[in-house]
């Protein structure tokens, strides 16, 4: 029986397209200055130092402002990235440029499955800090006391089995008893290796074949 939903945000609970075309413009245009106004701030300070780590060499301030922003074009999930772009967005939340996009459907069903005895978690590329902060500011209301907890990269690669088992653990729950969601095949696939149920969404287009990973439109053909 399922007893943990274990969710994805996007394409998932929230559209692509806010994350792309929002999200990632919003903090790429006010990247260069933000790291400039607060580089001696410890959390900005720690950030840039892991920048040069995963870099493997010291690079000066403009250098890694470049390094931020080649990483945004190149779309990767790098966690020095996630988490200064969580940074620029909480103020943009904050000063209401835009709220966190989450389906109707999603927000509907995360409540549901909560009053039904459920314990959810979000697992996403972008920092947890990111994560809290989309769905503190949503068209319904705040939805973070729906979860339990929250996983980023800092727990490994989406795409890989460990990471799922990692989270299992730290849940404490059989992985069998954890539902994944996403509509990211190869996360399907690692979190089907770690022994966790996974559904796939399809809010675009049509899955031809969906091999072991039942599939659904919306949340709300999800069958727990």
């Amino acid at each position: 029986m399922i007893q943990v939903i274990l969710t994805d945000i996007e394409g998932t609970t929230s559209s692509l397209s806010f994350v792309k075309d929002v999200l990632f413009p919003y903090a790429r245009q006010r990247l260069a200055e933000f790291v400039q106004h607060h580089a001696h701030a410890p959390a900005v300070r720690h950030e840039l130092e892991e920048v040069r780590r995963l870099v493997g060499k010291s690079l000066s301030q403009d250098e890694i402002i470049q390094q931020l922003i080649r990483w945004i074009d190149e779309d990767k999930k790098i966690t020095p990235l996630k988490a200064l772009q969580g940074m620029i967005w909480e103020q943009a939340y904050k000063n209401g440029d835009f709220k966190g996009h989450v389906y109707e459907d999603a927000a509907r069903h995360l409540q549901k499955w909560k009053q039904t005895g459920k314990r959810l978690y979000v697992f996403s590329s972008g920092s947890v800090y990111a994560q809290k902060l989309l769905f503190a500011h949503t068209d319904y209301g705040d939805l973070t006391p729906l979860f339990s907890g929250y996983f980023d990269t800092t727990v490994g690669n989406k795409r890989e089995a460990e990471s799922y088992r990692q989270i299992a653990a730290t849940i404490g729950e059989n992985a069998g008893e954890i539902l994944f969601l996403s509509d990211i095949k190869e996360e399907l696939d690692a979190a089907r290796a770690a022994g966790m149920q996974t559904v796939w969404l399809v809010r675009d287009g049509v899955v031809t074949s969906t091999g072991i990973h039942p599939s659904a439109k919306n949340f709300a053909e999800i069958t727990l």
